[in-house]
């Protein structure tokens, strides 16, 4: 099992097209059950999670919770990745503030 994390603000009416570029697991290495959780600090961020080119979530509001996800509670969204499929964790802030954002990402081959 990896666990991906990533906390960063996402600014005032804008967007971050991947809260997981860059990270070494970005790309799927094994075939595998993945489980997210976005946690926001304030109301108003939504999240859209693709594994590869299926989307998994378009557009939810994110739990205003303020702390990174708890497992099992928080992790209300899962699929299965296929070696070399991207994982994508789209952000989008729709208030005139920014807000920090708590993404995990659960990865167990299977």
């Amino acid at each position: 099992m990896a666990l991906l994390t990533d906390r960063q603000t996402v600014g005032a009416n804008s967007t971050v097209q991947n809260a997981l570029t860059g990270k070494s697991l970005e790309f799927v290495q094994a075939p595998s059950v993945i489980e997210f959780a976005v946690v926001a600090a304030a109301v108003g961020l939504f999240y859209t999670i693709l594994i590869g080119t299926e989307v998994i979530v378009e557009d939810q509001e994110a739990s205003s919770a303020n702390r990174f996800g708890l497992y099992p509670d928080d992790f209300v969204v899962s699929g299965a990745g296929l070696p070399g499929n991207r994982l994508v964790v789209k952000l989008r802030n729709s208030t005139g503030a920014g807000i920090v954002a708590f993404t995990s990402v659960k990865i167990s081959p299977v």
